[in-house]
């Protein structure tokens, strides 16, 4: 029989423990909603902050906004229904939508760095090489790549046949629990997600570690201890939300399919889609300077 909707099992079936995740899961939901939305209207508010990477830090928050908002609601609803199905084109929809803000965040991150790496290396020059003309490509760029690149896996997996189990063991529509269930060859899937995911993770870190090793060397020239202070202000936060993204999508995505195991990807899953969200916003607000002073300046 033709599958027309999935279940979505979840974590447990035990009430008192989804009760207890439910909880759990709101607060940090709305700590993410308040905790993103509270840096862009800083970015807008303080004029001091009006610069690209600050810019680029309010399209980021704007993303993880949204990135949160794309899983965790329908992960809530699910926590206390019954019912815990979704339609096949709500799954589509909310794969392609994840998957959209997930490949753009990597692209983001990449972006800031070179950012970093001008704002550093060639500081005379800042305000010239990243004009609007310069970082508005850039942020659109990451979002049209993240968007090609959510499609094609999205039409991929749905156009294999679902005709068996309906019932997918996770907590939102990801690839890897649906090519799982599929009652179609998923080899060509599967090879696709290594490799688009692989190479999306080479080419951004890539750009990391470069645009880093410059900056590496330039703090190196430095002799003032104060510029070294605040070069590693800023970018100290950039290169721990790198870190910490970049770790979960590779041990999420690039690797044999062999490795898989739902129980343990389920619980990776949580870090890059609901608990990073969240942590990004206390990241660029604990470890740099300047948004420091300005939320001191707006209280």
């Amino acid at each position: 029989t033709k599958v027309t909707m999935f279940i979505l099992t979840g974590f447990t079936d035990d009430f008192e423990l989804q009760v207890f995740l439910f909880l759990l899961f709101l607060a940090i939901y709305l700590f993410t909603l308040v905790g993103n939305l509270r840096l862009v209207v800083l970015v807008i508010k303080d004029s001091r902050l009006h610069n690209p990477m600050y810019y680029f830090l309010s399209v980021l928050s704007v993303l993880d906004a949204c990135y949160s908002t794309a899983v965790t609601p329908k992960t809530l609803v699910n926590f206390l229904a019954e019912n815990k199905s979704i339609s096949i084109s709500g799954c589509a929809a909310q794969m392609l939508l994840a998957t959209t803000l997930g490949t753009t965040e990597c692209f983001l991150l990449a972006a800031m760095a070179y950012d970093r790496y001008v704002a550093i290396c060639n500081p005379l020059l800042y305000s010239v090489s990243m004009s609007p003309r310069v970082y508005v490509p850039l942020i659109i760029a990451s979002y049209v790549g993240g968007f090609l690149n959510a499609t094609t896996h999205t039409v991929a997996t749905f156009s294999l046949s679902f005709c068996g189990s309906n019932v997918i063991r996770h907590f939102f529509c990801d690839f890897p629990p649906l090519l799982a269930i599929s009652c179609s060859d998923a080899h060509i899937n599967q090879l696709l997600l290594f490799y688009f995911a692989g190479s999306i993770e080479i080419v951004t870190i890539l750009i990391v570690l470069i645009s880093y090793s410059f900056i590496l060397v330039a703090i190196l020239k430095m002799h003032s201890a104060e510029g070294k202070l605040k070069v590693f202000s800023t970018c100290g936060s950039h290169l721990t939300g790198v870190t910490i993204y970049h770790g979960t999508i590779l041990f999420m995505y690039v690797r044999p399919s062999s490795s898989y195991t739902l129980e343990h990807d389920m619980i990776v899953s949580i870090f890059y889609t609901i608990v990073i969200p969240m942590l990004n916003p206390i990241i660029y607000s604990l470890r740099n300077k300047d948004v420091k002073e300005a939320m001191k300046r707006w209280f």
